[in-house]
């Protein structure tokens, strides 16, 4: 390929001054090239000559078929890399974790850097770089994936939440709030039932819930907004909860958070070209996913 790029670049600017200024070489090591590429075809291709040199007919018709070729291999890798240096990052994430986590903090992003700007693709399956036009996601899981950077934002945590309206209608006496688990539980598509049976076995309340009807929900935050408006109690995510909590929208009535085992992680391809505003976003999430860390319980 390297004889082959020297022809193009000859043949292409009919001298070998400027080829040489282009490929940052000499001129000795452009008709070096020049030489293996005749020498390997068995033709000649150039004709030196007093002012310069002239293609040969074979040269030409080379010339003919080789410039269109590099000059498509050229426009491609440019196109490729233009995609990577624009000011949109792709962020292929959770609608849950968009809207509850993500997407409250971005104008933080936007005014450290206005240029920036974040298109968010939400799905709940793995991302696959291969095929999709992502430059980051955010996945909740134990942080193995083939082919990726990875870093820990933060773990998972989960604890029943529920209204404080709520809290005072089914367990008015806060030394018991296990009244609240005869109710109704409130269950997301995306986080199952178990969640609960796993949360009531570590902490001794399985029997509570044994019989305990149950409304589902699409999504998490559906589930959270069922909570919110005093149709039952659900199944939080500590971290994505805090500002609920804190407005006073819902409330945490067992004190008696559990870790899931999982995490949730940013991913990145390894083997794709870092540009300037994947490394800033990066920075910037890890910074806020460890201002998030100090909020959660210690289990």
């Amino acid at each position: 390929m390297n004889p082959l790029r020297a022809f193009y670049v000859v043949a292409r600017t009919k001298s070998l001054t400027k080829a040489a200024r282009e490929l940052h070489v000499g001129q000795s090591a452009i008709s070096k090239q020049l030489d293996v590429l005749e020498k390997y075809l068995g033709v000649k291709l150039f004709r030196r000559e007093q002012r310069g040199i002239t293609l040969t007919e074979i040269g030409q018709e080379l010339g003919e078929r080789i410039i269109p070729a590099f000059d498509q291999i050229s426009d491609a890798t440019h196109s490729i890399l233009e995609r990577g240096n624009d000011n949109t990052i792709r962020v292929h994430t959770y609608t849950t974790f968009a809207a509850k986590w993500l997407i409250p903090r971005l104008e933080k992003l936007h005014k450290q850097y206005p240029e920036l700007s974040v298109l968010i693709i939400n799905s709940a399956g793995k991302v696959d770089f291969e095929q999709d036009r992502i430059d980051v996601s955010i996945q909740l899981g134990s942080g193995k994936q083939p082919d990726t950077e990875v870093d820990l934002l933060f773990d998972d945590i989960i604890e029943p939440v529920c209204s404080t309206a709520f809290q005072q209608e089914h367990a008015p006496e806060s030394k018991y709030p296990q009244a609240l688990l005869r109710t109704r539980l409130l269950v997301s598509h995306y986080r199952p039932k178990g969640e609960w049976a796993m949360w009531a076995k570590a902490h001794g309340y399985a029997a509570e819930i044994a019989d305990t009807p149950h409304m589902n929900f699409s999504s998490s935050v559906l589930t959270w907004q069922a909570a919110v408006d005093g149709l039952g109690i659900a199944i939080g995510q500590v971290a994505l909860l805090t500002e609920d909590v804190q407005e006073g929208k819902l409330i945490f009535p067992f004190g008696k958070p559990l870790k899931t085992g999982l995490s949730f992680y940013l991913l990145r391809p390894k083997v794709r070209r870092e540009a300037r505003k994947i490394l800033l976003f990066r920075a910037w999430l890890l910074e806020q996913a460890a201002a998030t860390r100090p909020l959660l319980p210690d289990c």
